[in-house]
């Protein structure tokens, strides 16, 4: 029988390609905290849902729905909705890497272990045992009892949501269409909002802040990324006609520039992706920037729940990136302005706007300060995320109430052994944690 070692060794080398201790970035950068390590290692995760080791009580009688796969704090936040042209800004799920057709069940876990995770990386922060950018030594972090406050809340706003859609009849999908609100009570959203608001085109910061001028030289025409080594890479003249032959078809507006991006996200380190700015030709001045976007061209692998889980459902055979577009269309209320696939050297590549406002949640923001550990930020930050998650759970069968009904009636059953459960593999995620430290000593 294999030791725990083993199998971390085993999924970390089967994703990364290499094993703890052997310098590798995307280990380098999970060694920050268990929070961090737990965003990199969904696949371990599903090993445990597998082998058994995570014993969620049966989950046959749900059906199945769309889910995001690598479910967890960070992985929800601020963004325009429909893309880069959308100036409607929501609160909502962002991250589609790991979607697929899958047990609902396991966003909902994965979501309460990452609160405990990202309340344990808050107080490392402050104690100043995890490495973060800013100094919070002279703050205070949330304590145990607020993150179990946190769970339960947000067990209920999820539930909440699935009473909402039983009391309509099936055939009135309104309720799928809403989304989380309440940007006015003191939070973590709050602030967060805030600064969402104004780097959404034609925002005060737009041109200072937004995704789109941190990325492009604006001062310069025909315009073209950023001489950023640690973020862009040229291409040399044959890719870049090779890659825009490839994608171009996609975009109804021509690509002005195209450049291979670097050192983005934790899971997806080492992935291949590029960014294209796509507008008019002939723009040659700011207030034409209305009409540029970036777009993300993302080589796509298998999400992680598929692995150990092979058979779960026949759609979950598309191609990886078809996936994705499959999902994400389904888990989101309006789809971005470009969601689609391409297949070029031999890869699957996710095609799909960069938004011009995309305002994430780090741990700190919603775990230290008086707002988060004197006046609920973080149990009404749970809570937001029990809405949204619900509601993308739910679009995924816009056609009946069966899952509704059916997942409703579990959390009530089961609710206490899944904070149970939760609790219990946070102190594991904790320990694997803790060897990989070792090895990257």
């Amino acid at each position: 029988m294999k030791n725990r070692q083993q199998i971390i060794d085993e999924e970390l080398l089967r994703v990364d390609g290499v094993c703890p201790g052997n310098g590798h970035a995307k280990h380098k950068k999970m060694s920050i905290s268990p929070f961090v390590f737990y965003r990199g290692t969904s696949q371990l995760f599903y090993n445990d849902v597998a082998c058994g080791l995570l014993d969620i009580p049966s989950v046959e009688n749900i059906p199945l729905t769309t889910i995001m796969g690598d479910c967890h704090t960070s992985n929800f936040g601020f963004f325009t909705e429909e893309g880069s042209f959308g100036e409607r800004i929501i609160f909502s799920v962002n991250d589609f890497d790991d979607a697929c057709v899958g047990h609902g069940i396991w966003d909902i876990i994965r979501l309460l272990v990452s609160l405990l995770l990202a309340a344990e990386h808050c107080k490392g922060v402050v104690d100043g045992c995890y490495a973060s950018e800013k100094d919070y030594s002279h703050k205070t972090a949330v304590d145990n009892g607020q993150v179990q406050r946190a769970m339960q809340a947000f067990l209920n706003a999820y539930m909440l949501v699935l009473e909402q859609g039983l009391s309509r009849k099936a055939s009135d999908t309104y309720f799928l269409d809403e989304t989380f609100d309440d940007f006015a009570t003191p939070s973590p959203i709050q602030k967060r909002y805030q600064k969402a608001k104004k780097v959404v085109l034609g925002g005060e910061c737009f041109l200072e802040k937004s995704s789109l001028a941190k990325a492009i030289a604006l001062e310069h025409y025909p315009l073209k990324f950023k001489q950023r080594e640690d973020k862009f890479v040229r291409l040399s003249g044959e890719e870049f006609r090779e890659i825009t032959r490839a994608v171009s078809p996609y975009f109804f507006e021509s690509i002005l520039d195209i450049v291979a991006r670097v050192g983005s996200g934790t899971g997806s380190v080492g992935m291949q992706r590029y960014y294209a700015l796509v507008g008019p030709e002939d723009i040659n001045e700011v207030s034409q920037l209305a009409l540029c976007h970036v777009v993300e061209i993302k080589q796509q692998r298998e999400a992680a729940p598929l692995f150990h889980f092979p058979n779960l459902h026949h759609q979950n055979r598309l191609n990886p990136a078809h996936l994705t577009v499959k999902c994400q269309r389904r888990m989101q209320r309006r789809s971005d302005y470009i969601l689609d696939e391409a297949y070029f050297n031999a890869q699957h590549w996710l095609v799909r706007s960069r938004h011009h406002a995309k305002v994430g949640i780090d741990p700190e923001h919603i775990g230290i300060g008086k707002v988060n550990t004197h006046h609920g930020g973080f149990i009404f930050y749970a809570s937001a995320c029990g809405q949204e998650l619900a509601r993308a759970h739910c679009r995924g069968d816009r056609y009946s109430l069966d899952y509704e009904r059916a997942q409703l009636s579990y959390l009530q059953t089961h609710a206490k052994r899944l904070l149970e459960i939760a609790n219990q593999y946070a102190k594991q995620v904790m320990q694997d944690w803790t060897y990989l430290c070792e090895m990257e000593q």
